[in-house]
């Protein structure tokens, strides 16, 4: 039950090719129940586990002992460290929620400009960037959908605006450490000097640059369709040529892991100078779709699931236990007075609050910008409590990540590494398998120092300590799904990776000899689909690549690239991101409706990536690789 197991790539018949067609079944029972049936997000990711747990045992011989080890591995690296940073990242974002200062934010944002194209643009895709580049894995996500629904956004557009928005930033999240893991894994398996950090974040810094230009562009698409388009065009491709070129000075002149962080400050401040002179044309009827008969269901479902104070439904505009949340400009004035006793201007416009609203209404917005009324105009200290979190997690992070620091934390008894117990796997080359040994960074993960940013956070904006206890715990009650969803399908993953089934998709792939230059992207693509990140994609797929690249006679950087810059356009599908998304809008089990609305994104980006990698792997873009 618990004997040695030797990874084997080609169980059926000495076939890859039979072999694959088992492997890809957990896949398949992934997406068809996701996408087809409709299936809840943890359902789907438990049955999806189950059905890689008999590929393993009844078709590549794996001992079932060994089987279920992996797939408790892969479950505890889901809550830790995916898990662990996502829900303290939602628990500071709680607590501006509970003291009040979320609305100061908001209104922050919404006097950047009050149209709804341009605050996913601001939020979605340059704030949303700056989260990603200090936390990642469904860090800006879990935000951001929320700070979209509070503008008006309704719940299953703000996620799909989200997810869309999380994908250029990506491969540098988290301080680069999709581009770290990939150096550490492709280095070891190929002698390619040039497999460092510093080049493979240069290529990925010539490659996801190009796809950050049109990414914007598709934002206001999706909120607004070919109108959106014409209207607000200026401002998206600002935003995306902006971020474009900071992303590639910064990856290849400045530093890897700074580079989402420059590049989403430079293009947050571009959008917010070019508003400044220019402004587009608001249609009245911006954010009226015939999705509005669906908005009571929707917003049924965040008052059950995130129902009490500092929830969801308090971002969205309605009274939580501690404050009225209800925003001017947005379909309401609020009930009490905003944190610091801000100023009430009488002579700026306001929306007019209906207590019939369900929602706030995007059009009250276009109201507010012609109708008399009152304005609320936060205090100069109030706006800087609101925004004093993210300047206590960049400075966290800044620190965290000083040379002499992080050298410091990565030891004992800070850092603590492990060979999971009773698991005993040797690769096909006879080696026992790296993914065997776990990583305990108990106090430099990015979690862990959430947890430090978001006890500053709660001095900061003065939130008791039992306030901020009830806080957290009810951000646990809010992504129960999604932490099912999340150790489920990372389970999935490691028993796919350990039994053999993901090599064996990927030899099939590597078949394709030099056209598989074209697909090395897609290896990346399914598996962010499957793990919802990065660097675990990085992780499966890195060293294959690079070993694909020797046999085949092309080049490993970009291979290794190829995979981390496909594999970002994965992120938009993964279940655990669309469970995340679903339960941070009150939508779970209801992400196969969300997953539908991006999926076609998602399939037109890769197909991009796929031939962007091509062309550089070409006499036309080689002067491209470094």
């Amino acid at each position: 039950m618990f004997d040695q197991f030797k990874v084997v790539t080609d169980p059926v018949g000495d076939s890859v090719a039979l072999s694959a067609i088992f492997a890809v079944l957990p896949l398949l029972t992934l997406f068809v129940l996701l996408g087809v049936m409709k299936v809840k997000a943890w359902l789907a990711g438990v049955i999806s586990l189950v059905v890689a747990l008999i590929v393993a045992i009844a078709v590549y011989a794996m001992p079932i002992g060994q089987a279920v080890l992996s797939a408790t591995e892969g479950a505890t690296f889901g809550f830790f460290p995916i898990l662990w940073i996502v829900i303290n990242a939602i628990w500071v974002y709680n607590l501006t929620v509970e003291s009040g200062h979320f609305d100061v934010l908001r209104r922050s944002f919404e006097r950047v400009s009050p149209d709804m194209r341009i605050q996913a643009i601001i939020i979605a895709f340059c704030f949303g960037a700056l989260l990603e580049a200090l936390a990642g894995f469904g860090t800006p996500v879990a935000i951001t959908v929320v700070m979209l629904m509070a503008l008006g956004f309704r719940p299953i557009h703000a996620a799909s605006v989200s997810l869309l928005a999380n994908t250029a930033p990506v491969a540098f999240g988290a301080l680069a450490t999709p581009i770290v893991t990939l150096a550490s894994v492709s280095s070891g398996a190929n002698p390619d000097p040039r497999l460092t950090v510093d080049t493979l974040g240069a290529m990925v810094g010539r490659q996801t640059p190009i796809l950050a230009v049109v990414v914007p562009l598709m934002l206001v698409a999706l909120v607004d369709g070919r109108r959106g388009i014409r209207q607000t065009w200026p401002a998206a491709l600002v935003a995306g040529v902006s971020f474009g070129l900071a992303q590639f000075v910064a990856a290849n002149y400045i530093s890897v892991p700074l580079t989402d962080i420059v590049a989403a400050l430079v293009s947050a401040a571009a959008v917010v100078l070019l508003v400044r002179v220019w402004r587009p044309v608001t249609p009245a009827d911006l954010g009226r779709e015939p999705e509005a008969a669906a908005v009571p269901a929707a917003r049924g479902a965040v008052d059950a699931e995130l129902a009490g104070p500092g929830s969801v439904r308090a971002a969205a505009g309605t009274r939580s236990g501690t404050t009225s949340t209800a925003a001017p400009g947005l379909g309401g004035s609020g009930g009490e007075t905003p944190p610091g006793d801000p100023r009430i201007d009488e002579t700026a416009p306001v929306g007019r609050h209906r207590d019939d609203d369900l929602e706030p209404r995007p059009t009250d917005q276009v109201r507010a910008a012609t109708t008399g009324g009152r304005r609320i105009a936060d205090t100069p200290a109030e706006v800087a409590r609101a925004y004093a979190p993210y300047l206590i997690i960049i400075a966290i992070f800044s620190v965290a990540n000083l040379g002499a620091v992080k050298t410091a934390l990565a030891k004992e008894p800070w850092t603590v590494k492990f060979d999971w117990p009773g698991l005993d796997l040797l690769g096909g080359n006879g080696k026992p398998l790296s993914s065997m040994t776990f990583t305990l960074n108990w106090l430099p993960a990015a979690g862990t120092l959430m947890i430090l940013a978001g006890i500053l956070t709660a001095l900061v904006l003065r939130v008791s300590a039992g306030r901020a206890l009830r806080a957290y715990g009810r951000t646990y009650v809010e992504l129960r799904y999604a932490i099912v969803t999340v150790m489920a399908v990372l389970a999935l993953a490691y028993v796919m990776n350990q039994s053999g089934q993901t090599n064996t998709l990927g030899a099939f792939l590597a078949a394709a000899g030099g056209a598989f230059v074209f697909l090395s992207a897609i290896l990346g693509w399914i598996g962010v689909a499957v793990t919802g990140s990065d660097t675990s994609a990085n992780a499966l797929f890195g060293a294959l690549q690079v070993q694909t690249a020797a046999r085949a006679g092309l080049d490993p950087l970009l291979l290794a690239a190829a995979n981390s810059s496909g594999g970002v356009l994965g992120k938009m599908i993964s279940p655990q991101n669309l469970a995340i998304a679903a339960a941070a809008v009150g939508m779970a089990g209801r992400e196969g409706e969300i997953f539908r609305k991006v999926f076609g994104w998602s399939l037109v980006l890769l197909l991009f990536m796929c031939v962007l990698v091509a062309l550089q792997g070409s006499p036309v873009l080689s002067w491209m690789v470094p």
